[in-house]
């Protein structure tokens, strides 16, 4: 028997809910081509992060990596000095992209190692241990950029992967699917994702059953900071620039991404599939109250009732109690 995904139902649900009233209050701008690639190439910068979160999540032992933005903003700033003082954008313009994006990605790995490293060595907890790493990695970003913004410019590659289109796709949406695809599949069929899943439900478990916990924290926080770094190397690509307090807001809306989706917070159970779409469903939102004319002050107070909500319909488990009283796709055997 095939078991139901409730919240998977309630974000399809959400979805189309939100596109139909989208194109009702637009008369069909809102599901413009142009509208639709502008939203789809906002969603993966805290997309990305709300991966990181999710697998921090299940992870089990209050779980949750804080440290995700900071962590971004500043491999963009490493990596920005790094590749300016190496190559001359105009004259080598995809060589500067391929340093800029491997030492974005380098800096990220090695902040989550780190992150990974205190929590499950120096058993740190995970809230207390990624906020004072966010707070590490902020001042290492102003000290770097001696608090502005640093320009890292728009070279042809890099400008192409923040705001480029394949068959009508953008393509940081493009990287972004594939990146939850890959690591959807390493979590359902490699032993790794396993003994994550077994790490955060039963802890216990985990240990009698030969797991070794630190390197399974480790390898998960290394992801997140992966992760984090990518999402650095989208927000350099998108704005040309970056800075240390970019997307101040993203922790509050990665952190929502994955309550959204499903991902318990005492660990075990998360899907990536679920927070691709709980991403989506927050920027249609987003997007609906900038075209009915609402000011982001009303933005971040939607956001903050459906952290809310959704933590309830958790706590309370509505969504399969709701579930259970749909007909089930097996009716009953009949007795032998």
């Amino acid at each position: 028997m095939v078991k139901r995904d409730a919240n998977l139902a309630v974000l399809c649900v959400l979805t189309v809910v939100l596109l139909a009233l989208g194109g009702l209050v637009s008369d069909g701008a809102f599901l413009s081509s142009f509208n639709l690639q502008s939203m789809a190439t906002q969603v993966p910068e805290v997309g990305l992060l709300a991966i990181g979160v999710m697998l921090a999540m299940c992870a089990g032992n209050g779980g949750i990596d804080l440290s995700g933005i900071a962590n971004a903003n500043m491999s963009g700033v490493a990596a920005g000095i790094f590749a300016i003082a190496t190559v001359d954008a105009v004259t080598s313009p995809m060589l500067f992209t391929v340093i800029f994006a491997l030492g974005c990605m380098t800096v990220g790995l090695i902040a989550g190692i780190l992150n990974g490293i205190i929590i499950s060595r120096f058993a740190i907890t995970p809230i207390l241990a990624t906020l004072g790493t966010q707070m590490l990695f902020t001042g290492i970003a102003v000290v770097l950029s001696d608090g502005r913004s640093l320009t890292i410019g728009s070279p042809d590659p890099l400008y192409e992967l923040g705001n480029g289109v394949i068959l009508g796709m953008p393509i940081s949406f493009l990287i972004f699917v594939v990146i939850g695809t890959v690591l959807a599949a390493v979590l359902r069929l490699t032993p790794y994702g396993m003994r994550l899943m077994l790490t955060g439900a039963n802890p216990k478990a985990a240990v009698y059953s030969g797991f070794r916990g630190v390197r399974i924290i480790t390898t998960t926080y290394a992801l997140s900071g992966l992760l984090a770094g990518i999402a650095g190397i989208i927000i350099a690509a998108r704005n040309v620039n970056v800075k240390w307090d970019y997307g101040t807001s993203y922790l509050l809306v990665a952190i929502l991404i994955a309550v959204m989706a499903g991902v318990r917070p005492q660990g075990g159970h998360g899907r990536i599939l679920n927070v691709v779409l709980a991403a989506v469903v927050l920027q249609l939102l987003s997007s609906l109250l900038n075209f009915i004319g609402l000011s982001n002050f009303v933005r971040d107070l939607a956001w903050g009732i459906l952290l809310l909500c959704f933590l309830a319909v958790a706590r309370f488990d509505l969504t399969n109690r709701i579930a259970a009283f749909a007909p089930s796709r097996h009716p009953p055997r009949a007795a032998e």
